[in-house]
């Protein structure tokens, strides 16, 4: 039986070049970056690496250049959704070849389904993949995965786990409580890093969490704590962790601010493939003045120059006033205002 999939995957970005084609250097590059600061495992075509906006094509390379340049030194959770079930086996046969650990499939999207309908969708794909699945679960996008529908699909060997995007920690625990007994190697990874501390605490097995590609020396520490029960120490850096989220989740369409911070940790990301305004475009500058001065908190980089915003201890006040000044200091040097 191959091992239970646990720990902190990283549902890394994409680099653009400067022609908006993938930056297979500057991924690898990256990869190994995140390698060597702790992260358990990767997981490329998530929602963060923009999943939706490459061809399938592109997507299979960036999974054939990540399994590539992990040589095996951390296991892959690949994300193989695809419009339609043919497809996504597909995909799921192609992860196999290029020897990802497991996939990853979100619930049907775009078509809001009856937990019946989801139930017979990850069974096919289950009946046919040759790799072993993990379920998605993002009610925000995709038709939701309830309690018994999990239960039910963790019948199928095939499928060894779910990733829950909810941030629900109830749900989570009436999750573990249906499923666990009758399989303990089903692994239960939260995607929501705002509750990351409180989700292991009630059973999680780790989570697959964005934040971790920007900060993953920070991921990876609050994870150990948790594993050992310092739990004071491990909270503190959930709200710390928390501030860094909630300004680049909220400040910006995402992922953008996700693609700002990595920038600061030294990696050249490009543009999005989603174009931006030129209102997005200075609150874009703004943002990343904000998140370069929480990370210095961190000290993983330098504080800005012109330095930063007193902070008030109101993690919301102080995230107000640090884009509000940037986005005015923005103005000024533009000569709008």
């Amino acid at each position: 039986m191959a091992e239970k999939i646990k720990g902190i995957f990283t549902p890394h970005m994409v680099p653009l070049d400067q022609n908006g084609q993938i930056n297979e250097a500057e991924l690898r590059r990256y990869i190994d970056w995140l390698i060597e600061c702790g992260v358990h495992g990767l997981y490329p075509n998530g929602s963060t690496g923009e999943f939706i906006r490459f061809t399938p094509e592109e997507r299979r390379r960036i999974v054939q250049i990540v399994c590539q340049q992990t040589a095996g030194r951390v296991p892959v959770l690949a994300g193989a959704a695809e419009a339609n079930v043919e497809e996504t086996i597909k995909a799921c046969q192609t992860y196999h070849e290029y020897g990802a650990r497991a996939v990853a499939i979100v619930s049907p999207f775009y078509y809001k389904l009856s937990p019946e309908s989801v139930y017979a969708y990850f069974r096919q794909i289950a009946l046919n993949s040759p790799i072993d699945i993990t379920l998605y679960n993002i009610p925000m996008f995709a038709s939701p995965i309830d309690v018994p529908t999990i239960k039910r699909l963790a019948e199928h060997e095939r499928i060894v786990g779910i990733k829950d995007s909810s941030g629900d920690v109830a749900f989570m625990m009436r999750m573990i409580s249906a499923v666990r007994p009758n399989r303990p190697d089903f692994a239960f990874l939260t995607g929501w890093e705002a509750v990351l501390v409180p989700m292991l605490m009630v059973g999680a097995d780790g989570g697959t969490n964005a934040t971790s590609g920007i900060v993953p020396e920070l991921t990876r520490k609050l994870y150990d704590l948790a594993q050992v029960s310092q739990l004071n120490e491990a909270m503190n850096l959930q709200y710390r962790l928390l501030e860094l989220f909630d300004t680049m989740l909220y400040s910006a369409d995402f992922p953008e601010g996700f693609r700002a911070a990595v920038e600061l940790r030294g990696f050249n990301m490009g543009m999005s493939r989603q174009p931006l305004s030129e209102a997005q475009q200075i609150d874009r500058t703004a943002l990343q003045k904000v998140l370069q001065c929480i990370l210095a908190d961190f000290g993983y980089v330098d504080a800005p120059l012109e330095g930063c915003p007193p902070r008030s201890g109101d993690i919301e006040q102080d995230r107000v006033t640090q884009i509000t000044q940037g986005v005015v200091q923005k103005l000024r040097e533009k000569g709008m205002i």
